[in-house]
């Protein structure tokens, strides 16, 4: 296991679970008790922020682990720190506005399909060789 490609998955999960303290906060907030999910655009903003990112850790945590063991760990690191920079851009902007996600939302994007793209292309190029 490379030291670079723990860290940055480290660093997205505590990000994950910073949207889940939103979340908590949120609540606490607005008196939304569980198991309640809606009562107050902040708490429904938090929930889909949360939602939202659990959804691309399925994508970008395996990418970032295929395109690091093909690839380079430290390279993949440095995009992962751009997927985690970018899901805090999301937030920040969903929380504030729900139109204000789209930048965020599309760095972390890109972030995942180079990461995507590169395990695939490391994977046949792994494949043409042997």
């Amino acid at each position: 296991m490379n030291p670079w490609t723990v860290l940055t998955s480290v660093l997205a999960l505590l990000f994950y679970f910073s949207t889940s303290a939103n979340v908590a906060r949120q609540r606490h907030k607005h008196a939304i008790l569980a198991p309640a999910m809606s009562g107050h655009p902040s708490v429904e903003r938090a929930l889909r922020v949360q939602g939202n990112t659990l959804e691309w850790l399925v994508i970008f945590l395996p990418s970032l682990w295929m395109f690091s063991s093909y690839w380079s760990p430290l390279v993949g690191a440095a995009l992962g720190l751009v997927w985690v920079i970018g899901r805090a851009l999301y937030m920040a902007g969903y929380m504030r506005d729900v139109k204000s996600r789209a930048a965020g939302f599309g760095i972390q994007l890109l972030a995942t399909f180079v990461l995507l793209l590169g395990a695939a292309i490391g994977a046949a190029r792994a494949l043409s060789i042997s």
